[in-house]
């Protein structure tokens, strides 16, 4: 019998993600035809990350046959997470939403010399076989060494808090750089930074370029497991992310880093 990943107890999956078990039985609410469309648009907005919704919407129908209006293209991105990577019209904050803090773009024109100087974190969205979760990694810019990372099935903020505190078992850095969506500009993200010290950078609004050393992560991430795998569910994808991000740290060599690996970079004294 097949001792795979799959076999994996519901119990285990919740120990392994730190969830309760109800988030392992949990599927987001989406039909079939939006999840091949939400597919579709993964595999575009991977490749091009800079593309919002009117570039992506003839790409759907010359490239994967999918005519859909602007509207719903919007909707099915939002649900993965992609809501900030376009420009937004401006908005008229309430009181209770300028509690969220705005900081500065800090990296523009900086030099990265050395590691936990910068550390990058984003999220992106993950193809399981009958539904999808999000994925969140902090790395660190200097050395591409990936410090932690979580998935979750929904987008409530507690997972990248969870990563966050993570890396911080490990070291701290200099500057944090982050868009500036939800999770990231909630009280309890940003109280973690402040309380230890470390600079709050963020990209500008529809600047998903700003980060680009997480998006092409992404990018490396999905094209070398996620759609190769098919993972089944996210505990599947758990296990197989985890044995892939030690592949990445430990034994992917980068042309960037002159054929070392991130985990050379980032250990080095």
């Amino acid at each position: 019998m097949n001792k795979g990943p799959s076999a994996i107890s519901i119990l285990r999956q919740a120990e392994l993600l730190n969830i309760s078990r109800s988030s392992i039985y949990y599927q987001p609410s989406v039909d079939l035809e939006d999840s091949l469309i939400m597919n579709a648009i993964d595999k575009i907005f991977t490749q091009s990350p800079f593309y919002g919704h009117r570039r992506i919407k003839p790409e759907l129908k010359e490239e994967y046959g999918i005519n859909i209006g602007k509207k719903r293209i919007i909707s099915l991105m939002k649900a993965m997470g992609l809501n900030a990577i376009y420009p937004k019209k401006k908005l008229n904050l309430s009181d209770q939403d300028n509690q969220h803090k705005k900081f500065p773009y800090l990296l523009k024109g900086l030099p990265i010399i050395r590691p936990n100087q910068v550390w990058g974190t984003d999220i992106t969205y993950i193809k399981l076989k009958k539904y999808f979760a999000y994925l969140v990694a902090i790395l660190d810019w200097r050395s591409r060494y990936v410090i932690a990372w979580k998935l979750s099935p929904t987008l409530e903020n507690i997972f990248c808090v969870q990563a966050l505190e993570e890396a911080l078992k490990i070291n701290t850095a200099d500057i944090h750089n982050s868009d500036q969506g939800a999770q990231y500009t909630s009280l309890d993200y940003i109280n973690i930074l402040e309380e230890n010290k470390i600079r709050i950078s963020m990209d500008g609004r529809g600047r998903c370029m700003d980060n680009i050393f997480t998006e092409r992560l992404w990018r490396t991430v999905k094209y070398e497991n996620v759609y190769l795998n098919e993972y089944a569910n996210i505990g599947e994808a758990d296990q197989g992310l985890k044995e892939y991000f030690k592949f990445y740290n430990e034994k992917r060599r980068h042309q960037s880093l002159g054929y070392k690996t991130p985990a050379q970079i980032y250990f080095t004294k």
